[in-house]
């Protein structure tokens, strides 16, 4: 039961930290949804958004703090 609750702090810990990120660091997160392979098609009456090049830099991120939780705790 320890082991959960220690993953629950450096969870909690963790989206603490990419919180004050985001409202901090608004104005220098503008590039993220704007890179190259971010698809964003504007029509009269529609528009559409899918970021692929940002997600699979969140996909990768997730994936090396998963990792690095797995590995140390």
């Amino acid at each position: 039961m320890k082991d959960v609750g220690k993953l629950m702090m450096v969870i909690g810990c963790l989206l603490l930290l990419v919180g004050f990120v985001v409202w901090f660091g608004e104005d220098k997160l503008k590039w993220f949804g704007h890179l190259p392979g971010d698809i964003h098609i504007r029509k009269p009456g529609m528009s559409f958004f899918m970021p692929v090049t940002s997600m699979i830099l969140v996909s990768i991120g997730l994936s090396l703090i998963i990792w690095l939780i797995r590995r140390f705790v």
